[in-house]
């Protein structure tokens, strides 16, 4: 059985493009795959598949951000504990 492939040819940032390699690949895919699955859930969102926006989190959002991703990184950062986090949010 023969599948009708298309080949596309864009320009892209050459570090954007090795960063992009580098982060798929350690998910196990392709670039080709990639691409591949964004085109597929574009086309099945009709639009985006992501919110695409100019609103740029403040300084201590970001670093909330790269907080939680080295607690989910390394199990021996320090965490907090739930009920410690819920009072938080009720502030």
């Amino acid at each position: 059985m023969s599948k009708n492939i298309s080949n596309v040819s864009f320009r892209i940032d050459s570090k954007l493009k090795n960063e992009a390699t580098e982060l798929f690949e350690s998910m196990g895919l392709t670039l080709t795959a990639a691409f591949n699955i964004f085109l597929r859930q574009a086309v099945r969102e009709k639009g985006m598949p992501f919110v695409v926006t100019t609103v740029v989190p403040n300084k201590e959002t970001v670093k909330a951000i790269k907080e939680t991703k080295e607690i989910a990184k390394n199990h021996n950062t320090k965490g907090y504990p739930l009920g410690e986090a819920l009072k938080e949010l009720k502030k």
